[in-house]
């Protein structure tokens, strides 16, 4: 039998349906059909909606793990953010609060020098301005040390005075410092006047308490003087310019076995906590010299 007479028809047992072009046309059809009428109609919405109803557990547990992990390093970045800000925020706050207390020590800087500067201007006494370098080192004594000696014209036993009154007299020179003993020091003794009562008297350092304050001594157990008197100085030693601020009376022990009475007295200015002083020259300068006694020369054997 020629092979050309053959069938080549599969069997009816091995057909395969509609071909391949068919399949792709139908269904390409159909899902535009789909797609106008879903865009036209909604026809799927309420589909969609219980699908996606369905799926919402499944999606909500495969998508815990990447939220757990986004949390976490967001917890920690978050951490490390404050940690950083935190500590930037110390740091200016120190930064405000020391300039803060710059200012305010500039600000009472300024007060003292502008105080310092207006008793310059009542002092007819040439002056020179000084700085207070450090106290001195013996313990037993009330001394400081200025950045001002002989190259600066600094004289011996000139009188030292801040904005508020006396504090002290130079008792040492040298060329670049000088050493100034305050009035609270138990060497040192200025004469004083009571401005309310025009007593006149004579301060010394309390060499018993070392307690910064002074003692007016022999002073007559009547004498008239109350707590709070301003004492300047008196002008009678040629050192001191009158008129100065020097203490005032804190208070008076009046004894019964004793003619004198003991006055305590409080230094007006800053013996403990002066910066800026003024070095004034000594008022002997001024001071004319006491005259020579005439001296009568007689023979021997006559009458003067």
């Amino acid at each position: 039998m020629p092979l050309g007479t053959l069938d080549s028809t599969p069997p009816p047992f091995f057909r395969q349906g509609p071909s391949a072009l068919s399949k792709l046309i139908f269904f390409s059809t159909l899902a535009v059909l789909l797609m106008v009428a879903d865009a036209r109609f909604h026809v799927t919405q309420p589909l969609r909606a219980l699908i996606a109803t369905a799926l919402y557990p499944l999606q909500w547990v495969a998508l815990r793990p990447v939220v757990w992990t986004q949390s976490s390093s967001q917890y920690f970045e978050t951490l490390n953010t404050s940690q950083t800000k935190e500590a930037a925020a110390q740091y200016k706050l120190g930064l405000q609060s020391q300039r803060a207390l710059q200012v305010e020590q500039l600000t009472l800087e300024n007060l003292r020098l502008r105080a310092l500067l207006d008793m310059r201007e009542r002092i007819n006494t040439p002056a020179l301005a000084a700085q207070v370098l450090y106290d001195a080192a013996d313990p037993y004594t009330q001394k400081v040390i200025i950045d001002k000696g002989s190259l600066a014209a600094v004289q011996l036993g000139a009188p030292v005075l801040d904005e508020a009154g006396i504090l002290g007299q130079v008792t040492r020179v040298y060329p670049s410092v000088s050493e100034v003993t305050l009035v609270t020091d138990h060497n040192q003794a200025i004469p004083v006047l009571n401005v309310r009562t025009g007593v006149r008297a004579l301060a010394f350092g309390d060499a018993a308490s070392y307690s910064g304050t002074l003692e007016l001594r022999f002073i007559d157990a009547n004498v008239d003087m109350v707590a709070g008197d301003l004492l300047t100085t008196s002008g009678v030693d040629g050192v001191y310019p009158p008129g100065l601020p020097v203490a005032r009376v804190l208070k008076i022990e009046r004894r019964a076995d004793s003619a004198f009475a003991r006055i305590t007295c409080a230094p007006v200015a800053g013996v403990t906590g002066s910066l800026h002083v003024l070095v004034l020259h000594p008022l002997t300068e001024k001071i004319l010299p006491r005259p020579e006694a005439n001296v009568v020369t007689t023979k021997k054997g006559s009458k003067p």
